[in-house]
Protein backbone atom coordinates (compact mmCIF):
# COMPACT_ATOMS: atom_id res chain seq x y z
CA UNK A 1 0.00 0.00 0.00
CA UNK A 2 1.52 3.76 -0.82
CA UNK A 3 0.04 6.12 1.21
CA UNK A 4 -0.57 9.12 -1.53
CA UNK A 5 2.21 11.88 -1.88
CA UNK A 6 4.84 9.28 0.02
CA UNK A 7 7.15 7.56 -2.47
CA UNK A 8 9.09 6.55 0.51
CA UNK A 9 6.22 4.39 2.48
CA UNK A 10 5.14 1.34 1.06
CA UNK A 11 2.81 -0.08 3.91
CA UNK A 12 2.99 -4.24 4.29
CA UNK A 13 0.32 -5.49 6.60
CA UNK A 14 -2.57 -3.66 6.46
CA UNK A 15 -2.40 -3.15 10.61
CA UNK A 16 -0.37 -1.15 12.45
CA UNK A 17 0.05 0.00 15.79
CA UNK A 18 -1.97 3.18 17.61
CA UNK A 19 -0.16 5.85 19.02
CA UNK A 20 -0.31 5.98 22.78
CA UNK A 21 1.26 2.12 23.16
CA UNK A 22 4.44 3.60 23.46
CA UNK A 23 4.70 7.24 23.67
CA UNK A 24 8.10 7.14 23.99
CA UNK A 25 9.46 5.22 21.08
CA UNK A 26 11.10 2.47 23.30
CA UNK A 27 9.37 -0.57 22.05
CA UNK A 28 9.48 0.30 18.32
CA UNK A 29 11.75 -2.66 17.36
CA UNK A 30 9.84 -5.54 19.02
CA UNK A 31 6.28 -4.10 18.29
CA UNK A 32 7.65 -4.07 14.47
CA UNK A 33 8.53 -8.13 14.79
CA UNK A 34 5.04 -8.58 16.15
CA UNK A 35 3.53 -8.08 12.53
CA UNK A 36 2.79 -4.69 12.10
CA UNK A 37 3.02 -3.41 9.19
CA UNK A 38 3.41 0.65 10.66
CA UNK A 39 4.22 1.50 14.25
CA UNK A 40 3.10 5.17 15.35
CA UNK A 41 4.47 6.71 19.09
CA UNK A 42 3.31 9.67 21.17
CA UNK A 43 1.98 11.99 21.36
CA UNK A 44 5.19 13.77 21.60
CA UNK A 45 4.85 17.17 23.08
CA UNK A 46 7.18 20.14 22.65
CA UNK A 47 7.97 20.32 26.25
CA UNK A 48 7.78 17.07 29.14
CA UNK A 49 4.81 16.77 30.63
CA UNK A 50 3.22 14.66 33.48
CA UNK A 51 0.55 12.35 33.11
CA UNK A 52 -2.34 12.49 34.69
CA UNK A 53 -2.59 10.96 38.07
CA UNK A 54 -2.95 7.08 38.09
CA UNK A 55 -4.66 4.95 37.83
CA UNK A 56 -5.29 6.16 34.40
CA UNK A 57 -6.11 3.35 32.28
CA UNK A 58 -9.05 1.68 33.06
CA UNK A 59 -10.34 -2.01 31.53
CA UNK A 60 -14.69 -2.22 30.80
CA UNK A 61 -14.01 -6.12 30.42
CA UNK A 62 -17.67 -6.50 29.95
CA UNK A 63 -17.41 -4.08 26.80
CA UNK A 64 -14.16 -5.05 25.08
CA UNK A 65 -13.28 -1.46 25.51
CA UNK A 66 -10.43 0.64 27.49
CA UNK A 67 -10.87 4.00 28.67
CA UNK A 68 -7.61 6.03 28.97
CA UNK A 69 -6.85 9.52 30.41
CA UNK A 70 -2.78 8.13 29.60
CA UNK A 71 -0.11 10.33 29.70
CA UNK A 72 13.91 -1.01 11.58
CA UNK A 73 12.50 -2.06 8.46
CA UNK A 74 8.66 -1.09 8.98
CA UNK A 75 7.25 2.45 8.61
CA UNK A 76 7.30 4.77 12.01
CA UNK A 77 4.55 7.16 12.39
CA UNK A 78 5.37 10.09 14.89
CA UNK A 79 2.01 11.58 16.31
CA UNK A 80 2.70 14.84 17.50
CA UNK A 81 0.72 17.18 20.49
CA UNK A 82 0.43 20.73 21.92
CA UNK A 83 1.21 20.85 25.71
CA UNK A 84 -1.67 21.07 28.08
CA UNK A 85 -0.98 24.89 28.62
CA UNK A 86 0.41 26.21 25.68
CA UNK A 87 -0.94 29.42 24.24
CA UNK A 88 0.80 28.96 20.63
CA UNK A 89 -0.31 25.65 19.26
CA UNK A 90 1.00 26.38 16.00
CA UNK A 91 4.26 27.00 17.22
CA UNK A 92 4.02 23.32 19.45
CA UNK A 93 3.12 21.43 15.94
CA UNK A 94 5.81 23.24 13.85
CA UNK A 95 8.22 22.61 16.98
CA UNK A 96 7.31 18.65 16.46
CA UNK A 97 7.68 18.94 12.73
CA UNK A 98 11.25 20.40 12.67
CA UNK A 99 12.20 17.91 15.68
CA UNK A 100 10.97 14.62 14.50
CA UNK A 101 10.06 15.37 10.40
CA UNK A 102 13.37 13.73 9.65
CA UNK A 103 13.36 10.59 11.27
CA UNK A 104 9.65 9.85 10.92
CA UNK A 105 8.68 8.37 7.81
CA UNK A 106 4.87 10.41 8.31
CA UNK A 107 3.74 12.41 10.64
CA UNK A 108 0.19 13.11 12.68
CA UNK A 109 -1.29 16.28 13.59
CA UNK A 110 -2.97 15.22 16.65
CA UNK A 111 -6.62 17.45 17.36
CA UNK A 112 -8.47 15.19 18.60
CA UNK A 113 -7.08 13.99 21.67
CA UNK A 114 -10.04 14.20 24.73
CA UNK A 115 -7.71 14.35 27.10
CA UNK A 116 -5.81 17.62 26.33
CA UNK A 117 -8.54 20.53 27.24
CA UNK A 118 -9.52 22.44 24.32
CA UNK A 119 -7.44 20.39 21.74
CA UNK A 120 -10.66 19.55 19.69
CA UNK A 121 -11.30 23.06 19.12
CA UNK A 122 -8.66 23.09 16.63
CA UNK A 123 -11.14 20.88 14.43
CA UNK A 124 -12.91 24.27 13.71
CA UNK A 125 -12.56 25.02 10.20
CA UNK A 126 -10.46 28.73 10.95
CA UNK A 127 -8.27 27.38 13.56
CA UNK A 128 -7.45 24.22 11.37
CA UNK A 129 -6.80 25.97 7.76
CA UNK A 130 -4.17 28.54 9.90
CA UNK A 131 -2.59 25.03 11.78
CA UNK A 132 -2.58 22.88 8.90
CA UNK A 133 -0.61 26.30 6.99
CA UNK A 134 1.48 26.51 9.66
CA UNK A 135 2.83 22.88 10.36
CA UNK A 136 3.28 22.67 6.11
CA UNK A 137 5.21 25.28 6.45
CA UNK A 138 7.59 23.62 8.81
CA UNK A 139 7.09 20.52 6.99
CA UNK A 140 8.23 22.02 3.85
CA UNK A 141 11.47 23.70 4.97
CA UNK A 142 12.88 20.75 6.73
CA UNK A 143 16.76 20.38 5.78
CA UNK A 144 17.45 18.08 3.15
CA UNK A 145 15.07 15.95 0.41
CA UNK A 146 12.78 14.20 3.17
CA UNK A 147 9.36 15.34 3.65
CA UNK A 148 7.50 13.16 5.60
CA UNK A 149 3.20 12.78 5.03
CA UNK A 150 1.15 14.91 7.33
CA UNK A 151 -2.29 13.03 8.51
CA UNK A 152 -4.83 14.53 10.45
CA UNK A 153 -5.95 12.81 12.93
CA UNK A 154 -9.81 13.48 14.09
CA UNK A 155 -12.40 12.67 16.77
CA UNK A 156 -15.08 10.61 16.44
CA UNK A 157 -17.63 13.10 18.24
CA UNK A 158 -18.14 15.22 15.21
CA UNK A 159 -21.38 17.47 13.92
CA UNK A 160 -21.59 16.55 10.04
CA UNK A 161 -21.11 20.45 9.48
CA UNK A 162 -17.90 19.99 11.18
CA UNK A 163 -16.82 16.62 8.73
CA UNK A 164 -17.67 18.63 5.95
CA UNK A 165 -15.46 21.61 7.22
CA UNK A 166 -12.52 19.36 7.84
CA UNK A 167 -13.01 17.19 4.72
CA UNK A 168 -12.89 20.76 2.84
CA UNK A 169 -9.25 21.90 4.96
CA UNK A 170 -8.07 18.69 3.89
CA UNK A 171 -8.60 18.59 0.49
CA UNK A 172 -7.91 22.43 -0.22
CA UNK A 173 -4.73 22.24 2.09
CA UNK A 174 -3.47 19.21 0.26
CA UNK A 175 -3.57 16.87 3.66
CA UNK A 176 -2.01 13.72 2.60
CA UNK A 177 -4.21 11.42 5.38
CA UNK A 178 -6.48 11.41 8.08
CA UNK A 179 -6.67 9.13 11.34
CA UNK A 180 -10.19 8.00 11.59
CA UNK A 181 -11.17 8.29 14.56
CA UNK A 182 -9.48 8.98 17.78
CA UNK A 183 -11.19 7.96 20.91
CA UNK A 184 -14.48 9.08 22.06
CA UNK A 185 -16.08 10.84 24.87
CA UNK A 186 -19.55 9.76 24.72
CA UNK A 187 -20.37 6.57 26.83
CA UNK A 188 -22.99 4.36 24.98
CA UNK A 189 -26.23 3.57 27.27
CA UNK A 190 -24.89 -0.15 26.27
CA UNK A 191 -22.16 -0.41 28.43
CA UNK A 192 -22.60 -2.33 31.34
CA UNK A 193 -18.80 -2.18 33.62
CA UNK A 194 -18.30 0.04 36.21
CA UNK A 195 -15.40 1.93 35.35
CA UNK A 196 -18.49 3.61 32.86
CA UNK A 197 -18.07 6.65 34.14
CA UNK A 198 -14.64 7.35 34.65
CA UNK A 199 -13.66 10.12 32.63
CA UNK A 200 -11.52 9.83 29.36
CA UNK A 201 -11.25 8.44 26.10
CA UNK A 202 -13.04 5.61 25.18
CA UNK A 203 -11.97 2.84 22.71
CA UNK A 204 -12.63 -0.49 22.07
CA UNK A 205 -15.80 -2.03 20.42
CA UNK A 206 -18.09 0.55 21.69
CA UNK A 207 -16.16 2.89 19.93
CA UNK A 208 -16.35 0.32 16.48
CA UNK A 209 -19.48 1.51 14.53
CA UNK A 210 -19.53 5.21 15.57
CA UNK A 211 -15.71 5.01 13.93
CA UNK A 212 -16.91 3.37 11.21
CA UNK A 213 -19.78 5.95 9.75
CA UNK A 214 -17.44 8.75 10.61
CA UNK A 215 -14.66 7.10 8.41
CA UNK A 216 -17.66 6.41 5.47
CA UNK A 217 -18.75 10.08 5.69
CA UNK A 218 -14.91 11.37 5.62
CA UNK A 219 -14.53 9.04 2.27
CA UNK A 220 -17.17 10.66 0.72
CA UNK A 221 -17.06 13.91 1.74
CA UNK A 222 -13.51 14.09 0.27
CA UNK A 223 -14.22 11.60 -2.71
CA UNK A 224 -12.14 8.93 -2.00
CA UNK A 225 -8.89 11.93 -2.53
CA UNK A 226 -7.20 11.78 0.93
CA UNK A 227 -6.30 8.32 2.15
CA UNK A 228 -7.89 7.11 5.41
CA UNK A 229 -6.25 5.27 8.52
CA UNK A 230 -9.29 3.68 10.04
CA UNK A 231 -9.08 3.11 14.21
CA UNK A 232 -11.68 1.99 16.88
CA UNK A 233 -12.84 -1.54 17.98
CA UNK A 234 -10.63 -3.36 15.11
CA UNK A 235 -10.30 -6.64 17.00
CA UNK A 236 -10.28 -9.06 13.74
CA UNK A 237 -10.28 -9.79 10.37
CA UNK A 238 -14.08 -8.68 9.75
CA UNK A 239 -13.59 -5.38 12.05
CA UNK A 240 -10.92 -4.35 9.56
CA UNK A 241 -12.56 -5.46 6.60
CA UNK A 242 -15.51 -3.34 7.22
CA UNK A 243 -13.90 0.13 7.70
CA UNK A 244 -11.52 -0.70 4.86
CA UNK A 245 -15.48 -1.18 2.84
CA UNK A 246 -15.90 2.48 4.37
CA UNK A 247 -12.99 3.62 3.14
CA UNK A 248 -10.29 3.11 5.08
CA UNK A 249 -6.91 1.97 3.70
CA UNK A 250 -5.07 0.87 6.81
CA UNK A 251 -6.41 0.32 9.96
CA UNK A 252 -4.41 0.44 13.39
CA UNK A 253 -4.90 -1.45 16.50
CA UNK A 254 -4.80 -0.28 20.16
CA UNK A 255 -7.82 -2.04 22.47
CA UNK A 256 -7.85 -5.11 20.78
CA UNK A 257 -4.36 -5.78 21.97
CA UNK A 258 -5.28 -5.57 25.41
CA UNK A 259 -8.01 -8.17 24.96
CA UNK A 260 -6.28 -10.49 22.41
CA UNK A 261 -2.29 -9.63 22.47
CA UNK A 262 0.34 -10.28 20.38
CA UNK A 263 -1.10 -13.02 17.90
CA UNK A 264 -3.78 -10.46 17.16
CA UNK A 265 -1.54 -8.78 14.77
CA UNK A 266 -1.18 -11.91 12.00
CA UNK A 267 -4.92 -13.32 12.87
CA UNK A 268 -6.21 -9.82 11.58
CA UNK A 269 -4.25 -10.39 8.37
CA UNK A 270 -4.81 -13.40 7.26
CA UNK A 271 -8.44 -13.51 8.65
CA UNK A 272 -8.61 -10.36 5.76
CA UNK A 273 -7.04 -12.03 3.09
CA UNK A 274 -9.76 -14.67 3.22
CA UNK A 275 -12.53 -11.87 3.38
CA UNK A 276 -11.27 -10.19 0.22
CA UNK A 277 -10.30 -13.66 -1.74
CA UNK A 278 -14.06 -14.74 -1.01
CA UNK A 279 -15.33 -11.10 -2.53
CA UNK A 280 -13.55 -11.33 -5.32
CA UNK A 281 -10.71 -8.57 -4.10
CA UNK A 282 -7.15 -9.24 -5.35
CA UNK A 283 -5.73 -6.62 -3.08
CA UNK A 284 -6.92 -4.22 -0.08
CA UNK A 285 -6.97 -1.27 -2.43
CA UNK A 286 -9.55 -2.42 -4.46
CA UNK A 287 -12.10 -2.97 -1.62
CA UNK A 288 -11.30 0.68 -0.11
CA UNK A 289 -14.67 2.55 0.03
CA UNK A 290 -16.30 -0.62 -1.78
CA UNK A 291 -19.68 0.16 0.66
CA UNK A 292 -19.14 3.79 -0.40
CA UNK A 293 -19.10 3.18 -3.78
CA UNK A 294 -21.91 0.96 -4.51
CA UNK A 295 -24.57 3.08 -3.55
Amino acid sequence: MILASCSTCTFGPPSGLLRGLTKHGEAVEGLWRMGFGFVEVGSVTPQPQPGNPRPRVFRLTADAAVINRAAGGAILGVNLGKNKHSEDHERDYSLGVHKFGALADYLVVNVSSPNTPGLRTLQNRDKLEKLVEAVVVARDSLPGTHRPPLLLKIAPDLTLSDMQDIASVALEKKIDGLIVTNTTVLRPASLSSPEREEVGGLSGQPLKDLSTRVIKEMYRLTKGQVPIIGVGGVASGRDAYEKIRAGASLVQLYTGLVYHGPPLVTKITDELEVLLRHDGFKSVGEAVGADVSSK
